[in-house]
């Protein structure tokens, strides 16, 4: 018998296996079934928990509440689980500065003392001002669950648009502020998702959906349409710029030129591919202009130089290059020149600045900038700390004197530079200080065959002098999708893991971006399961090398991470120990269903379209590949009640078919947040809650006492 209320013989139960974790099974929840069939191309395919899928009904409700209570009845009896918490903290526990950004005369800077849940906005006048509070988050919810990000400025500098979202929700609210004396002006716009705000005259374009029929974080988004908004007036006055009646399932972005002569329409089918249209703001009569026409490739239009439009696209260019376009004659590609040609390494980026280009490139996933001329001549590399590491922030107005810049690497705490435009040279800003010494770590970059001989590169982090025993707990990480590229970074959670002799790997997997456009399509669509491919090779070589074993391997990711985690631990329920699938899309067959699931069809494809592509997901999709009398790794899945990118009932359905497929003593349990979303704007109290619950169980599975 499966329930939960027993609460006596639940404690006893938590009580052995804190003490034996894996001698016996723990006791899950009964999860109701039922007849629900779906007929894909003459095949039935039975979905048994489809009810979970309504995040808004009691039953689904107590079904969570029930399992947290599993989950956590397990972790708290976890010995060491508090003193990794402590640990935690004591790290996470250190000023966090973002890079300054100049507005008009003044400076905003974005703080966090250590622990607050949100950054606190600071402005300071000149950059050795002193600081005064401008926006602090934290006072905008009682829980911290409410981010607010600077957006852009008025063109006069007297007003800045500012993006809130409310417990980790996409869903964004448009508040414009005072930047003269940091009140709110009154303008609030809703409904916003994915968009930014780009001021043109005395207001500015944004991209929202209209008020969602049904639950706000399932229900289908569609018709995604760009408005201009006039500063003072209601929302439902603002001036519909654009909107596609005949295709509700596309995305549609409108910003201006910094010369505020053009306005941009970036439009595209989901997360791959997109067009360009572009409309002279000088002439009320001009009409929408083609740049590029299709879906099947991938632009944008950088600025508006010397009269030129500075196009970044992978045309005829999978690693992508710089073009000068006419902006009179947009279309004809036989005019364009180009400006910082493709070249062995991918272009990442290209920002301007002072009348520069600072041109971002990927080198075997690390990053290297180069300033050139605004006619991409006299290229100059700028020197970062290292040539292992990560960087971001170039950028400014065509009057800027000074940039500042983050760079961070595995062992490098993220650091903020001040760049001299007169002089070119790079002084530190901000560096922090954090408990933890770099030099007694070290990272390297190895390349291993996968499935095919296709050799991908990996990231390996851990103690310097480290014993190959094959014993090393180790974290294995990827996301291998959506031309992502991984890159080196500085995590306080991983030195959890490497301070106690464990080791921390990352490859580089196919279906991200960091090879460019043939790296990312020889792992999308039909190719998918190379990704799977290449995570397992990882694994493998991590073991034939003596990293590690099967007993002290685990494998994480999260978003597509989780379906590359979900996808591996069905296929080869025999590589790790411990899976941790976080915020995964697991039901490959209706994730086009939810919110702007659609969007990701040019990634995965879709079952409602073809045989070909139904056979393709099904073969994959986690929940599908969940087979009975099987013993899968220890799991702890993850997910949040509030996120509507990745719905929770990928999670939700994938967890209860995985503690009913499952034989094995080892736990598999899902972890469900509450108030919190994809990700993105957790407060500090929630990550350090969650990275403590991770490492815990994760060491607790191994058999592994860490030694506080």
């Amino acid at each position: 018998m499966r329930n939960l209320y027993f609460p006596l013989a639940a404690a006893l139960l938590w009580a052995a296996c804190a003490t034996a974790p894996h001698t016996m099974p723990l006791t899950y929840p009964d999860t109701r079934t039922e007849d629900v069939t779906d007929t894909y191309f003459g095949s039935e395919v039975a979905d048994p928990y489809r009810w979970l899928e309504d995040d808004r009904s009691e039953e689904t409700g107590a079904w969570v509440e029930t399992q947290n209570a599993v989950t956590r009845g397990h972790l708290d009896a976890i010995p060491f689980r508090n003193a990794i918490r402590d640990r935690y903290e004591q790290i996470f526990n250190y000023e966090k500065v973002g890079a300054p950004r100049k507005i008009g005369d003044r400076y905003y800077i974005s703080k966090n003392d250590g622990l607050q849940n949100q950054s606190v906005w600071y402005v300071r006048d000149g950059l050795d001002g002193e600081d005064r509070v401008f926006l602090d988050p934290n006072t905008l919810s009682e829980d911290g669950t409410v981010t607010a990000s600077l957006s852009s400025a008025s063109d006069d500098d007297k007003y800045i648009a500012v993006m809130r979202n409310a417990a980790g929700s996409d869903w964004q609210e448009i508040h414009v502020m005072d930047l003269e004396t940091g009140e709110e002006a009154g303008d609030v716009l809703e409904w916003v998702k994915f968009s930014g705000a780009s001021w043109v005259g005395d207001g500015f374009y944004y991209s929202r959906y209209p008020a969602p029929d049904g639950s706000e974080f399932s229900a289908e988004n569609t018709f995604h349409s760009v408005y201009y908004h006039k500063l003072g007036t209601p929302q439902s006055e603002d001036e519909l710029v654009f909107r596609n009646d005949d295709e509700p399932n596309r995305y549609h972005f409108a910003y201006a030129t910094e010369d505020n002569r053009y306005l941009i329409l970036n439009s595209s089918t989901g997360t791959d591919g997109n067009n360009l249209h572009i409309k002279d703001l000088t002439d009320p009569n001009a009409d929408w202009q083609m740049v590029v026409d299709g879906f099947n490739t991938r632009s944008n239009i950088v600025d508006h130089m010397d009269g030129r439009l500075l196009l970044m696209t992978d045309i005829d260019a999978p690693k992508y290059r710089l073009v000068a376009v006419d902006p009179a004659n947009p279309s004809d590609r036989s005019t364009w020149t180009d400006v910082i040609p493709e070249s062995e390494h991918l272009l990442e980026g290209v920002s301007t600045a002072g009348g520069q280009l600072f041109a971002t490139h990927l080198k075997n996933a690390c990053n290297a900038v180069t300033r050139y001329d605004a006619d991409g001549t006299n290229p100059r590399e700028i020197a970062l700390p290292n040539a292992t590491g990560s960087t971001g922030g170039f950028g400014g107005k065509k009057d800027a004197t000074e940039l500042f810049y983050a760079f961070t690497s595995f062992t490098y705490p993220t650091s903020i530079f001040r760049y001299d435009m007169a002089t070119g040279e790079s002084t530190p800003f901000y560096i922090p200080e954090v408990d933890f010494d770099p030099a007694g770590y070290e990272s390297k970059q190895v390349f291993y065959p996968s499935n095919d001989g296709t050799m991908v590169p990996m990231f390996i982090v851990h103690k310097k002098g480290l014993a190959l025993d094959g014993q090393r707990p180790t974290m294995l990480y990827a996301y291998g999708g959506f031309n992502i590229s991984l890159t080196p970074s500085f995590s306080t959670s991983n030195i959890v893991l490497l301070e106690q002799g464990g080791v921390y790997a990352m490859p580089n997997l196919r279906g991200g971006g960091e090879f460019g456009e043939d790296w990312h399509e020889g792992g999308m669509l039909l190719k998918k399961q190379n990704v799977f491919d290449d995570f397992i090779a990882a694994g493998e070589y991590l073991i034939a090398k003596g990293y590690t074993s099967h007993d002290r391997l685990a494998i994480a990711g999260g978003s597509n991470g989780g379906l590359l985690v979900g996808a591996t631990m069905t296929q080869r329920p025999d590589l790790a120990k411990v899976a941790f699938p976080a915020v995964g899309v697991m039901d490959m067959l209706r994730y086009h269903k939810f919110t702007i699931g659609w969007g990701w069809i040019p990634e995965y494809g879709c079952a409602d379209s073809s045989k070909v592509h139904f056979d393709n997901l099904y073969g994959y999709s986690p929940l599908h590949n969940l087979k009975d009398g099987t013993d899968y790794p220890a799991t702890m899945v993850t997910t949040a009640d509030h996120d509507d990118r990745v719905v929770p009932a990928h999670s939700f359905k994938f967890a209860a078919r995985l503690q009913a497929a499952h034989t094995g003593a080892d736990p598999v349990l899902i972890r469900i947040e509450t108030n919190a979303g994809h990700g993105a704007g957790k407060p500090t109290g929630k990550i350090l809650d969650e990275q403590a619950d991770k490492w815990a169980f994760m060491l607790h599975a191994m058999d592994f006492e860490p030694q506080y």
